[in-house]
């Protein structure tokens, strides 16, 4: 899938220190549900052993990059695949550096429609913390609606907990 700007692709090798760097990232574990930093081994084995095939492995990662010059912004993962109910769980994680610039929301649009129109998922749900207006925002205008309020859903680094929040698309969206 692309745009004019951004392309999801699978992972290559060459791809090892971008995924070292998010996976290892603490900041992100709350919302991952990684609890251990990975190794690079590990994700070298990670990349060389996955089929691609989401009917296989029940996910797939794929790798946000750049058109115009191949950089690599983040990653997207479809997760929990359930073919019998036809929907999937969404991850996105953007590199910190590009933040802020509009490309979540594009590649949350690109995610979908590779959902939606390739693989014919019914629904994509995202578990976003509560307190996380941004993402909240940014999911609401790619068609997603609130549904359940999860108490103490996330564990934080700290200790304690924080709530998050159901949000869910069904393929028959209108803003495709």
């Amino acid at each position: 899938m692309t745009d004019n700007e951004l392309r999801l692709r699978a992972p290559e090798p060459e791809d090892l220190e971008v995924m070292y760097q998010m996976e290892n990232d603490p900041s992100m574990w709350s919302v991952s549900c990684t609890t251990v930093p990975y190794s690079r081994f590990m994700l070298r084995q990670y990349i060389e052993q996955a089929t691609g095939d989401i009917f296989t492995d029940k996910q797939v990662r794929l790798m946000v990059e750049r058109v115009d010059d191949g950089q690599v912004v983040g990653c997207a993962d479809l997760t929990n695949y359930e073919p019998l109910h036809g929907r999937a769980e969404i991850g996105l994680a953007i590199s910190s550096a590009f933040q802020g610039k509009g490309i979540g929301g594009r590649v949350l649009n690109l995610l979908c429609r590779y959902a939606f129109d390739f693989l014919h998922v019914h629904q994509l749900v995202a578990y976003i913390p509560a307190d996380n207006e941004v993402c909240l925002r940014m999911f609401a205008r790619e068609g997603f609606t609130r549904h359940l309020p999860l108490r103490d859903w996330l564990a934080t680094s700290d200790g304690t907990y924080k709530d998050a929040v159901l949000v869910q698309c069904l393929s028959d969206r209108e803003n495709l």
